[in-house]
C-alpha cells in the first residue's frame, strides 16, 4: 500500500466521531418564528410579493425587528411612500440596514424620476457604492442643468452593470449636448468589449445606427464580419466591435477582414480595429499580440486595452513601452499598486541614462510599499527590505473584549451566522466595525475568534493601520490536521495556508457559485480523482463537508499539481483556481524562463490573477509567522519556465 493511502486510513481513522455540520448541530435552536422569519426572507429574494405578505402577517414580532420590516417593505418598493421610508428610518437608526433601505428608496426615487427627494436622501446614503445610484445623482443635476460629462466618463465604464439609470444618463448626456459623438462611440466600444448586448443597442438607437446590427456586432460578429465594413461612420463602429468579438474565437479571420478592409478605414479606424485583435490576442497570450499592438497608435484605448497592451510589452522585456502605456493611461489607473509597481521598474530600468527616473522609481515604491499586498511586498523588496512581522499590538483586554462581546450589532450578526444568514450577518458585522478605533476592531477581532468566526476576524483586524495583530490576520487553525498531512506529502505549509485562507477565509461550510466545498473549495469530481488516486474507500460529495476529509483531499490536489508543474508554486496556484489544463497551456506558451511576477500579471483569468497574487503573499506572511525569520516574495515565486516535459498531464 503506498504511503498517501496509509497516511489517508490515519487521517481519517475518527471518522465515526467526526462532528455534524454547525447547522445540524444548531437546528434545535431554531424556532418556528425562525423557520418563518427564513421563508420569508427566501420569498423577498425571489420577488414573491404574495407570500412575503402572508408570512410577514404571521410574525408581528421578532429578534431581528430591523430585517422584518425590511422584507414588508423591500416586495413593494415600487409602491412605498416617503412616509413609510421615514418611519422605518426612525424606528431603526443606525441600524445596519438603513443604508441598504436608503440604498433602495434612492434607486426607486431615480426611477420614479422624483429627483427632489433623491437629492435630499442622497447625502445620508454612507457607503455610496451603487453605481446606479451614481448615474441617478448624475442625471439629477444634469436636469438641473449642471455639466456632469467629465464625472460621467469617468464612471460609465462598465456597460454590463448600467441598468436602467446608466443608460438614462447617457441618453441625457447625448440629448443636452453634453456627450457627443466620440463619447457615444467610446460607449459602444466599451459594450462591445464586455459584450454587452443591450447597452450597445441602445448607444448606437442614439448614434442613428441600426439597433439589431449593433446587437449582432456582439451576439453574431461573423454575421456583421463579412457584410463588410458599411458606408458610414456608425456601421464601420460596429464592424470594428465585430471584428474584436470575431476574434475572441477566430484570431486569424478577424485579422484577414481588417487586412482585407484596410482601405475603407481611416487611420483611426484601423487603430482601433488592430486594438481591438490585439486585445483578444492578448487574453489568449498569442504569440502575434505584440505585433498587433505596434498597430494600434493613435487608437483611444479601454482600461482593460490599456492593461493588455503594458502585459504584453511586460512579457517581451519592452521597458520603453511599458513605460509609455503606463503612463498614458488615466491617473486613476496609473496610480494602481499594480501599475505603480511597474512603471517604477520601467524607470529604474532606464536609470543608468536618465538618473531623475532612479529618483522616482524610488518615490514609486516607498509610495505603495506594505506588507499584505503582492506588489506592496515586491516594492518592500526592491527597497531593500524583506517581509517581516511587525511588532504585535498588545492585546486586548478582559474588559474591551467585554465590550465587543456586548455590543448588539455584533451579538446579531453571531445569531444571524448560527441562522444560516451569512450576508446579513456580515452586512451587521462589517457596518458596526467600520465605527471602531485601532483597539476595538483588535476587540472585535478577539470576539469573532472566540465565535470561531475567522473569515469575520481576518476581515476586522485587516482594518488597522498602527496596531497589529497577525495572529489575527493570518489564523492557522486545525494545525493537528493540516501539518501532518503536508508534511507526509512534503508540501510548504506556510503555501497551504496561504491558499485555504484566499480560497474559504477559514470557513468550514464555504460554498463556491461552481459547487466547490469546504475550507479547500474542493469541486466534488475533483474530490473523487484524488479519493481514487490516494485509496480513500466509500468516498461520497457530503464527505467534503467534513474538515479532515477536505484537508486531505484539498492537500493531495494541490501536491498533484504541483508536481505536475515541476515545483513551480505560482503554476500549481493558479492551477489549483482555473485548472491544471490552463496552467499547462499558459505554461506551454513560454519560450524562455520568465520572472514570476511578469508571468502572474499576465494570467488571462483577472480571478485567477487576483488569486495567485494574493496566495503568493499570504504564503510569504505565513511563513514570517511560522519560521519568524524575514522572508522573500521574489525568492519564493522565483521565474516560470517553460515545460521541460518530465512530467506526466494531469487530467
Amino acid at each position: 500500500m503506498s504511503p498517501s493511502k496509509l497516511f489517508a486510513r490515519a487521517i481519517l481513522g475518527g471518522a465515526c466521531l467526526l462532528a455534524l455540520p454547525a447547522f445540524a448541530q444548531d437546528s434545535g435552536a431554531v424556532s418556528a418564528a425562525d423557520q418563518t422569519f427564513l421563508q420569508l426572507r427566501d420569498a423577498v429574494r425571489q420577488d414573491n410579493l404574495a407570500r412575503a405578505q402572508m408570512l410577514a402577517a404571521q410574525l408581528p414580532n421578532h429578534e431581528f425587528a430591523a430585517y422584518l420590516d425590511y422584507y414588508r417593505l423591500k416586495p413593494r418598493m415600487n409602491e412605498v411612500t416617503s412616509a413609510e421610508i421615514a418611519d422605518f428610518l426612525e424606528r431603526h437608526p443606525g441600524n445596519a440596514l438603513t443604508d441598504r433601505i436608503r440604498n433602495d428608496w434612492l434607486l426607486e426615487l431615480g426611477r420614479r424620476r422624483d429627483f427632489s427627494t433623491f437629492d435630499q436622501v442622497l447625502p445620508l446614503f454612507v457607503l455610496n457604492d451603487d453605481l446606479q445610484v451614481k448615474c441617478y445623482a448624475l442625471l439629477s443635476r444634469a436636469a438641473k442643468g449642471q455639466r456632469v460629462a467629465p464625472e460621467a466618463r469617468a464612471l460609465l465604464l462598465d456597460p454590463s452593470n448600467y441598468g436602467e439609470a446608466c443608460g438614462a444618463l447617457i441618453t441625457a448626456l447625448h440629448q443636452t449636448g453634453q456627450f457627443d459623438t466620440d463619447d457615444l462611440l467610446a460607449q459602444l466600444r466599451l459594450a462591445g468589449e464586455d459584450r454587452a448586448t443591450g447597452p450597445a443597442r441602445r448607444v448606437a438607437g442614439l448614434l442613428g445606427g441600426s439597433e439589431t446590427r449593433a446587437a449582432q456586432a456582439v451576439d453574431l460578429p461573423a454575421l456583421v464580419v463579412a457584410r463588410g465594413v458599411g458606408k458610414d461612420r456608425v456601421e464601420r463602429e460596429l464592424y470594428l466591435v465585430a471584428v474584436g468579438r470575431l476574434a475572441r474565437t477566430s484570431l486569424s479571420l478577424a485579422a484577414i477582414s481588417l487586412n482585407k478592409n484596410t482601405a475603407r478605414l481611416s487611420e483611426q479606424e484601423r487603430a482601433i480595429g488592430w486594438s481591438n485583435v490585439a486585445l483578444a490576442a492578448s487574453i489568449k497570450l498569442a504569440p502575434e499580440a505584440n505585433d498587433y499592438w505596434l498597430l494600434t497608435s493613435g487608437a483611444p484605448l479601454t482600461r482593460e486595452a490599456a492593461q493588455w497592451k503594458t502585459r504584453i510589452a511586460l512579457r517581451h522585456g519592452q521597458w520603453e513601452r511599458v513605460r509609455a502605456t503606463i503612463e498614458a493611461m488615466p491617473p486613476s489607473l496609473r496610480d494602481d499598486g499594480a501599475w505603480s509597481y511597474w512603471l517604477a521598474r520601467a524607470l529604474q530600468a532606464s536609470a543608468a541614462q536618465h538618473p531623475a527616473h532612479g529618483v522616482d522609481a524610488l518615490a514609486l515604491y516607498r509610495r505603495i510599499a506594505g506588507q499584505n499586498s503582492f506588489y506592496g511586498q515586491l516594492a518592500m523588496e526592491e527597497l531593500g527590505q524583506l517581509i517581516t512581522i511587525p511588532p504585535a499590538a498588545a492585546p486586548p483586554t478582559a474588559a474591551e473584549t467585554a465590550v465587543a462581546a456586548a455590543n448588539p450589532a455584533l451579538r446579531r450578526a453571531v445569531r444571524m451566522y448560527a441562522l444560516g444568514m451569512r450576508p446579513e450577518g456580515n452586512r451587521e458585522w462589517n457596518w458596526e466595525t467600520r465605527k471602531m478605533n485601532e483597539r476595538e476592531l483588535l476587540a472585535a477581532g478577539e470576539f469573532a475568534r472566540q465565535n470561531k468566526l475567522l473569515d469575520r476576524m481576518v476581515y476586522t483586524s485587516e482594518r488597522t493601520r498602527t496596531l497589529f495583530d497577525y495572529t489575527q490576520r493570518f489564523p492557522a487553525p486545525h494545525n493537528e490536521v493540516l501539518h501532518p498531512t503536508v508534511q507526509s506529502l512534503g508540501l510548504d505549509k506556510a503555501w497551504v495556508y496561504g491558499l485555504i485562507r484566499q480560497e474559504s477565509r477559514f470557513v468550514q461550510d464555504a460554498r463556491s457559485r461552481v459547487g466547490a466545498s469546504g475550507l479547500m473549495q474542493v469541486m466534488p469530481a475533483t474530490g473523487d480523482l484524488v479519493a481514487r488516486k490516494i485509496g480513500l474507500s466509500g468516498f461520497v460529495h457530503s464527505m467534503l463537508d467534513d474538515m479532515r476529509t477536505n484537508i486531505l483531499l484539498g492537500s493531495n490536489y494541490l501536491n498533484m499539481v504541483l508536481n505536475n508543474v515541476d515545483g513551480s508554486q505560482p503554476l500549481a496556484t493558479a492551477g489549483y483556481n482555473a485548472g491544471p489544463g490552463r496552467a499547462r497551456t499558459w505554461r506551454r506558451l513560454l519560450k524562455e524562463p520568465m520572472e514570476g511576477a511578469v508571468f502572474i500579471e499576465s494570467i488571462p483569468f483577472s480571478e485567477t490573477r487576483g488569486y495567485v497574487k494574493n496566495v503568493m503573499a499570504n504564503a510569504t506572511n505565513y511563513a514570517a509567522l511560522f519560521e519568524n525569520k524575514p522572508q522573500s516574495l521574489k525568492a519564493r515565486i522565483g521565474h516560470v519556465s517553460p515545460r521541460d516535459g518530465s512530467a506526466p498531464d494531469l487530467p
